[in-house]
């Protein structure tokens, strides 16, 4: 790519392609009139019509505390998964793996439907408790992924050496295998909480009357009208993911590092 000419023309006009939206929702968010395609003049008006909007930070609250108990719910079953379907030796496996990434190839609507007729069936009221899940359920497959590919690239003979000195199974699990793939579950959970974060369809089906999330909130809202209120929010939630991708981005290199560090002083000694 760096030998053709129009290469960087063509990734510039990518990222302008990419990142314009985002751009004008920043910017729009401080336009001083309502309508979000007439500029009036710099205000912060939005901002505080948000902070004073009880029950869009209601849906807030309730999207993230959604996200977070599914995003862990999904860590400890996928990481279990892709551990266990790592070491069994079954005939089926090929299968088993298929299904478990399953919810990532069905359209989320056909799963929403599923999940519908399953919480009728059973009976289950609706609420926070079949959204979690339902979220749960399909953000199992992201970190099963993650953590499957970290567990293929992994060196075994830290595991082995770990037997042989003793350790159990377990003890051999939480001291030398669950470090390593630490940073290929935090990664799967952060894309598990955005994933949850941004769901419509599927929470639509699923959730009670008395149980809003944002995204249903801001969908509900396009049916009156966007406002630069929901520009501000967007604005926020986009900095505030801007910056965990930062922090995760530095987390990983620091480990990163630390991993070469260590393996230097083996070499060494």
């Amino acid at each position: 790519m760096k030998k053709l000419p129009l290469s960087g023309i063509y990734i510039t006009f990518i990222l302008f392609v990419m990142y314009l939206p985002i751009l004008l929702v920043i910017i729009y968010s401080f336009n001083e009139n309502k309508l979000t395609s007439v500029w009036s003049g710099f205000s912060l008006r939005w901002y505080g019509e948000l902070i004073r909007d009880r029950s869009m930070f209601e849906a807030l609250r309730n999207s993230v505390i959604l996200a977070a108990i599914s995003a862990v719910l999904a860590a400890v079953i996928g990481t279990l998964g892709a551990v266990g379907m790592s070491r069994a030796k079954l005939r089926g496996a090929a299968v088993m793996e298929y299904a478990a990434t399953l919810p990532i190839m069905v359209p989320e609507i056909i799963l929403g439907m599923v999940f519908l007729a399953f919480f009728s069936l059973i009976r289950l009221p609706f609420g926070m408790t079949t959204l979690v899940i339902a979220h749960t359920a399909f953000c199992v497959p992201y970190i099963l992924l993650l953590v499957k590919a970290r567990l293929a690239g992994m060196d075994k003979s830290y595991v082995e050496a770990a037997r042989d000195l003793g350790a159990g199974e377990l003890r051999a699990f939480f001291d030398i295998t669950l470090p390593l793939i630490v940073p290929a579950v935090v990664s799967g959970m952060l894309l598990a909480v955005a994933m949850s974060m941004d769901d419509v369809i599927i929470s639509v089906f699923v959730t009670g009357v008395n149980t809003n999330t944002l995204p249903i909130k801001i969908y509900t809202q396009i049916k009156t009208g966007v406002t630069p209120k929901t520009n501000a929010l967007c604005t926020i939630l986009f900095l505030i993911t801007v910056i965990m991708g930062g922090l995760s981005s530095v987390i990983g290199s620091e480990r990163k590092s630390r991993v070469k560090a260590d393996k230097n002083k083996e070499v060494i000694n």
